[in-house]
């Protein structure tokens, strides 16, 4: 029997040569399809492959509010990203945000963003959803409530270091004397912005409480607050609308009063341009929404949770007259 041994096929070196280059062509042109591919599906609004989730975002305000415009932009940019279908519904009345929440479970939802202001009053509801074992979210308020609801996460900011960054400002800029103006009675947030502001200001702060939806009232007590105080120097309001508001009965009380204020809005930022706000505290309201929608999204994927038992925090950032030409081209477009 003879002696066959393998031997390895020798190819000339031009052969070799052709072979790399055919199979580098392949690759290169695959590697521009795929990337052509994958361009196509983000122009087309599906950025992913993922099975079409729905997540549902109830919200304890939002109607004809630009800053829950801005929520919601940012949750529908990322559901738009994540192949996600968005459900948005929001009441200020506690009762109905439950009965909004009843339904989203119901429909069997992938899952929830729930903002929880007077989150008391939800224990029961998100029960029903964590037995239900829909992923839930927190944003923007309720932080304190999130874990006891089995929420993966909280993405806002914390209310409380908020106020101690408001109350920091203040005596940076040598206010001595400050009505903080509480526009929910019971939401737990604003309680805490004014408890951080006052323990964090050196000065004196006193809390103002007015109805948030009847602004001409709001106005009329803040005029008549500063009128009968003459030692306040400074209005502090907790929303953009009230900013409008407290400037307005700055005007009527015809006296040197500075209006500081929580969150972003056209006439706040034209307010910082114009030096009648001296700082805006942004908690980046788009970020809470877009993150939220992109965290369940990657949670459902991959089991992804962000926060380590902690919130995500979108905010505090102070914002003066400095920011305020770069800040005026985002808020117009609806994101800051």
């Amino acid at each position: 029997m003879s002696d066959r041994r393998y031997r390895p096929v020798l190819l000339p070196l031009a052969a070799l040569l052709l072979v790399t280059t055919v199979l580098s062509g392949c690759s290169s042109t695959g590697g521009r399809r795929a990337e052509q591919a994958r361009s196509r599906a983000a122009t087309a609004g599906g950025a992913v492959d993922t099975p079409r989730w729905t997540v549902a975002m109830v919200t304890h305000a939002g109607a004809g509010d630009a800053f829950w415009d801005t929520v919601r932009k940012g949750a529908e940019q990322a559901a738009a990203k994540d192949n996600i279908t968005f459900l948005y519904s929001n009441d200020a009345q506690t009762q109905n945000q439950v009965q909004l929440i009843q339904a989203a479970i119901d429909q069997r939802v992938d899952g929830l963003l729930v903002s929880l202001a007077k989150g008391e009053a939800l224990t029961g509801v998100l029960a029903k959803a964590k037995a239900a074992g829909i992923p839930l979210i927190s944003i923007n308020s309720g932080q304190e409530f999130s874990a006891r609801f089995g929420a993966l996460t909280h993405i806002g900011q914390d209310e409380s270091t908020a106020g101690r960054a408001a109350g920091t400002e203040l005596g940076k800029r040598g206010r001595k004397s400050v009505l903080c103006v509480i526009h929910e009675q019971g939401n737990v947030g604003q309680e805490q912005r004014c408890g951080g502001a006052k323990g964090a200001f050196n000065g004196t702060l006193q809390t103002l409480y007015v109805d948030g939806v009847n602004l001409p009232d709001a106005r009329a007590a803040i005029a008549a607050k500063l009128q009968a105080d003459p030692a306040l120097d400074t209005v502090l309001t907790l929303s953009a609308p009230l900013a409008a508001t407290g400037l307005q009965a700055v005007q009527d009380a015809r006296r040197p009063v500075e209006l500081d204020t929580f969150d972003l809005g056209t006439q706040v930022v034209t307010g910082l341009q114009a030096g009648t706000v001296g700082f805006a505290v942004d908690q980046q309201p788009y970020l809470q929404g877009y993150q939220g929608v992109d965290l369940l999204w990657l949670y459902r994927y991959n089991l992804d949770v962000l926060g380590g038992g902690g919130p995500v925090l979108t905010g505090p950032q102070i914002l003066t007259k400095e920011d305020a030409a770069a800040l005026a081209t985002y808020v117009a477009r609806g994101t800051r």
